[in-house]
């Protein structure tokens, strides 16, 4: 699914228009962003918790030559599942 797809579908379940439903899923994505950028969680009961991690500097190896490279640390996010979600699949 994507997001055109998402927000037919969130229209059709809510009874909201088209319009209605991309601006709420466009407001959820960037208060979501805004949160993580801040290196804020959110959490969603019953569907998961979006967090961001930070990952050290470290040594790898360029697959081809093998030679040695560092690979600068950063920020990464990360998104766990919540309960509900795990229940699908149980």
């Amino acid at each position: 699914m994507n997001k055109s797809e998402l927000i037919d579908a969130m229209a059709l379940e809510t009874g909201l228009s088209k319009k209605d439903s991309k601006a709420s899923l466009e407001a959820y994505i960037n208060i979501v962003q805004s949160q993580m950028k801040k290196k804020e969680s959110v959490n969603i009961i019953g569907f998961g918790a979006f967090s961001t991690s930070e990952r050290a500097e470290r040594q790898g190896r360029v697959p081809g030559t093998g030679e040695a490279i560092t690979i600068k640390a950063t920020t990464v996010a990360k998104f766990k599942v919540g309960a509900g979600l795990k229940k699908l699949w149980n």
